[in-house]
């Protein structure tokens, strides 16, 4: 919790994560985060999200969740976008930066690219956390 929050640009991640900031990989000197937890299991805040859509076949648009912790810090993020169905599960692994202990919220929102009437009735017939060693 040191670390926290990231600069505008994000943190770049140690490991597997780290191809996604090759800007920085020329940088000497550049720090790295690796989110874990205070205590056992230390990967608590790899967080593996499982979402199945209800409703409509198929339309376009986003799947965002958003976390929010005891001390009013919230963080948003990016599940799926372009063409959505139901006959989909949506599967990401996020890391979050809301410490899972102090989640007092996990609230699940949907951007629409197109206008239509069809839209009120695409919801989720499940959404699914998992946390832990591996997500």
């Amino acid at each position: 919790g040191n670390c926290f929050p990231c600069p505008l640009e994000g943190c770049p991640m140690m490991g597997h994560y780290a191809d996604r900031f090759p800007e920085k990989l020329n940088r000497e000197n550049q720090k790295y985060f690796l989110n874990t937890a205070a205590n056992e299991p230390f990967a608590t805040w790899r967080q593996k999200v499982f979402i199945k859509l209800s409703g409509v076949k198929k339309t376009r648009g986003d799947i965002n969740l958003v976390f929010y912790d005891t001390l009013g810090h919230s963080k948003g993020y990016e599940i799926a976008n372009g063409d959505l169905s139901q006959d989909e599960v949506y599967t990401k692994y996020l890391d979050v930066e809301i410490n899972p202990k102090n989640t007092s919220k996990i609230e699940f929102l949907w951007n629409k690219a197109i206008f239509s009437l069809l839209w009120a009735r695409l919801g989720a017939e499940s959404v699914n956390i998992i946390h832990g060693a591996d997500g």
